[in-house]
């Protein structure tokens, strides 16, 4: 069985090369970004990308998730997927930024989940997948938006 779970869109006053370049500033990521706070990686095709992410019990500690980099099309398509780092799961994170005019674009994430196990994985963290997306791309248009409004920006 394939799952996919989808963010909330988001409509960012930005241009979309702006909204990019937030998103892939992951130092910055401990500022701003609820689901993802840290993040380590070459940012090259194939290379890991390690996500430090909240646990999912809420408990306030974190865990470290390995994916690997796929696609990198500035400024409108980020992709990194699990690989072969969780037997009997697959994920791909596609992370969309559409331009929906010079200075206004639109944000939008999803995870499609397949494997032996991808029933069991939506059922205990799917709601958690889909709450911590939706969070993301607010975060990511306050953070935006709040970041061009400042003067001399």
């Amino acid at each position: 069985m394939t799952h996919v779970v989808t963010s909330v869109t988001v409509e960012i006053d930005a241009p979309a090369a702006v909204v990019w370049d937030v998103l892939v500033d992951y130092p910055r990521y401990p500022e701003w970004n609820p689901y993802t706070v840290a993040v380590a990686t070459t940012f090259r095709i194939g290379e890991p990308i390690d996500l430090t992410l909240p646990a999912v019990d809420g408990s306030g500690t974190t865990f470290v998730n390995r994916e690997h980099i796929r696609v990198v099309d500035p400024p409108h398509h980020l992709r990194y997927d699990t690989g072969e780092e969780m037997p009997g799961i697959f994920a791909i994170r596609d992370q969309w930024i559409t331009e929906l005019g010079a200075d206004r674009c639109a944000y939008h994430t999803t995870d499609t989940i397949s494997g032996k196990y991808a029933d069991v994985v939506m059922e205990k963290t799917g709601d958690w997948i889909k709450a911590g997306f939706d969070s993301v791309a607010h975060a990511l248009k306050a953070r935006v938006e709040s970041s061009t409004r400042q003067p001399g920006r």
